[in-house]
C-alpha cells in the first residue's frame, strides 16, 4: 500500500465519522497573527501547543527555516495577503534551535541533486540564466540571525501597513520553549 492510498483510507474513515467537527472554524484568524515557521517537523504540533494555538486562531506560514528570501516572493505575498484580506494584525517570525537551514551547504545540496538526477546541463542552463544556485540555496549562520533578517525584511517592507507590529522568536524543538529575539511593540 502506498502512502498516498494509505491517506485517503484514512481520510475516508475521518470524513465517514466526522472527525473534522472538531475543526470547523472560519476563515479568519481569531488571535489576529499571522506565525512565519520552519517546516521542521519537530514543529507541526509543538509549535502550536507552546504557543497556545488552536485551529481558527491563526495564520500559520511555513518554508524552510522560517526565512523570507524575497521581498516579493510568495511567502511575504501570504503574509501580505493575511494582514490586508484576513484582518490579521501582527505578525510573530518563530525560528528554532538546530535548525537544518543552519547547516544548509549549497554546494553539497547540489551534489544531491546531481546524485538524484538533475543534470549538469539543467544546472548550467540555470546559472547561464542568472540564478546563483550557491546563494539561493544559502542558510543562516545561527538562528537569531536568520530570525531578525526576516523580521527586518517584514518590517521594512514598503507595503507593510503602518504600526504593524512584527516579532521574532525562537523556539527550541526539545522543549517547546521559546525567546523572544525582536519585540515588535519597541519598535
Amino acid at each position: 500500500m502506498t502512502t498516498v492510498s494509505q491517506i485517503l483510507e484514512f481520510n475516508q474513515q475521518f470524513v465517514e465519522d466526522k472527525e473534522y467537527e472538531k475543526y470547523i472554524t472560519g476563515k479568519f484568524p481569531e488571535k489576529k497573527l499571522v506565525i512565519v515557521t520552519c517546516m521542521d517537523t519537530r514543529l507541526v504540533e509543538l509549535l502550536p501547543k507552546a504557543m497556545n494555538v488552536r485551529n481558527g486562531d491563526v495564520k500559520l506560514i511555513k518554508n524552510a527555516g522560517a526565512i523570507i528570501s524575497h521581498p516579493f516572493g510568495s511567502v511575504m505575498r501570504s503574509v501580505l495577503v493575511a494582514l490586508y484580506e484576513l484582518k490579521a494584525d501582527e505578525v510573530i517570525v518563530v525560528g528554532h534551535l538546530d535548525c537544518g537551514m543552519a547547516a544548509l551547504n549549497a554546494d553539497q545540496m547540489i551534489q544531491h541533486m546531481k546524485e538524484r538526477g538533475i543534470t549538469d546541463e539543467v544546472l548550467s542552463t540555470l546559472e547561464n540564466s542568472g540564478i546563483k544556485l550557491n546563494e539561493w540555496l544559502r542558510g543562516f549562520d545561527n538562528v537569531q540571525d536568520g530570525v531578525k533578517g526576516t523580521v527586518g525584511l517584514i518590517k521594512n517592507h514598503p507595503l507593510l501597513p503602518p504600526g504593524c507590529s512584527v516579532h521574532g522568536m525562537v523556539i527550541d524543538p526539545k522543549t517547546g520553549h521559546l525567546d523572544l529575539v525582536v519585540d515588535g511593540y519597541d519598535q
